[in-house]
């Protein structure tokens, strides 16, 4: 992933995230709730205590939100996250809702006028600054209107009779339930952030990781250049050698050339892969192969450049197909593999198998294994059981390229004993596509 692209993604992951739609499926039962509650609010007033109430105007307005209810519903089912907007939206017909229902039901003598506050304090957690004070003017032109446009309920004054009184019955009810709707609602909200906060925080950690990655690639470039020269002029100077009389002579000298010149050669290929990788190819470019070709010719290389002694080779990913062979996949595996023959120099197997339209690499070796901390930090850079400076880029370097085609890297421990460490690719990511 280019670091242009993740620090866009970082930008926009607030609205990206899915935390406004969670949040307004979390508004969505509010409003269920506020539906039933006020359904058993004004049976028991207008059955249980006697009290006259416009019945027909209230059930209108209730179903009026339960129709916006529904509307709100039908737009969770689109892909779009919900914006800041929708959300005030939504709040500010809950307020104008209420607003009508106390209307009809007492005005500013209902106990439950309170329950403007529970929008207020849903609007300082959900919105932003403007918004929030959107929601803070409207609900106080609406407590003002309905302390001009009073319209009083024939209630008995029964005041005096204390917590008896319906009117404190009903503060009490109020209170406990803003309190209950706030502790619910408002738990559930903070753990919406905080998941979104995680996010946040991942990306920025991968941002760091890529930009990391770029200065490596800066100094392995600069390194790939410089080291060129000296190699090409000892290839020439080991191949004056051997065409010496002197050395031809003993066998043992001629051996150690013929490894010489192999390790000078290895050392000229990985040369050639870094600056491919940076664009600046030394006379070769990508090539169109066959997944089981360059598996096996990765596996050969690196067999004859490692000194492998146990190694178990198996490829059951079925019908072949033409890919590209890309160089950061195959210094990957390599890696992988190298990682697994320091750990355990006796044996390493090597799997290859397909999982729907997966790639799985999985090496395993008798070694150790990983600490729990390691495992914990897997691709974390400088994270390592080494101990040397600068160990632990290997992982690091293969996590990234596996995140960049899409794919994943993970390793657990063997009950038997040994790592084991799967690289999963996207077949998509690096198959050619049919014309």
């Amino acid at each position: 992933m280019p670091i242009a692209s993740l620090r866009w993604g970082l930008r926009n992951s607030a609205s990206d995230d899915g935390t406004g739609r969670k949040n307004m499926h979390l508004l969505i039962q509010l409003r269920w709730i506020a539906v039933l509650g006020q359904i058993a609010t004004i049976a028991v007033t207008h059955f249980g205590f006697g009290v006259e109430l416009p019945l027909n105007y209230m059930v209108a307005v209730l179903l009026g939100l339960v129709a916006f209810n529904g509307i709100s519903l039908l737009r969770l089912r689109l892909k779009q996250d919900v914006t800041n907007t929708e959300l005030m939206v939504s709040l500010l017909v809950d307020v104008f809702t209420l607003t009508i229902q106390l209307y009809l039901s007492g005005g500013t003598a209902n106990p439950f006028i309170f329950l403007f506050l529970l929008q207020v304090v849903l609007g300082a957690v959900l919105l932003e600054t403007w918004s929030t004070l959107t929601i803070l003017v409207a609900t106080t032109l609406c407590f003002v209107w309905l302390a001009l446009a009073d319209r009083p309920l024939l209630l008995p004054a029964d005041y005096e009779r204390g917590h008896h009184s319906y009117y404190v019955k009903g503060m009490m009810i109020c209170f406990v339930l803003n309190a209950a709707l706030l502790v619910i609602f408002i738990s559930r909200i903070t753990r919406n952030r905080r998941a979104r906060d995680a996010r946040l925080a991942e990306l920025r950690q991968r941002a760091a990781e890529e930009e990391h990655i770029v200065r490596m690639g800066l100094l392995a470039s600069g390194a790939a250049h410089e080291l060129g020269t000296p190699l090409s002029t000892l290839s020439v100077i080991l191949g004056d050698w051997r065409r010496m009389p002197a050395f031809n002579a003993d066998p043992d000298v001629r051996q150690e050339l013929d490894e010489m010149q192999a390790q000078v050669l290895r050392c000229k290929s990985i040369v050639s892969g870094i600056l491919l990788s940076a664009g600046e190819a030394r006379g070769e470019a990508a090539e169109e192969t066959t997944l089981h070709r360059f598996l096996d010719d990765l596996v050969a290389d690196w067999r004859a450049t490692r000194p492998v002694h146990g190694f178990r080779y198996q490829n059951h990913f079925g019908e072949d197909l033409d890919i590209v062979s890309d160089s950061a996949i195959r210094q990957s595996i390599a890696n992988v593999l190298d990682n697994a023959l320091e750990a355990s120099p006796e044996w390493v197997g090597l799997d290859v198998t397909r999982e729907e339209a997966m790639l799985v690499i999985t090496v395993r070796d008798r070694g150790p294994g990983f600490p729990p901390a390691i495992l914990e930090q897997l691709g974390r850079p400088y994270h390592s059981t080494k101990g040397r400076p600068g160990s632990g880029l290997g992982l690091f370097l293969v996590m990234n390229v596996a995140r960049t085609l899409g794919g994943n890297l993970s390793a657990h421990n063997m009950p038997q004993g040994g790592a084991c460490v799967a690289l999963s690719l996207p077949l998509s990511a690096i198959t050619l596509e049919e014309e």
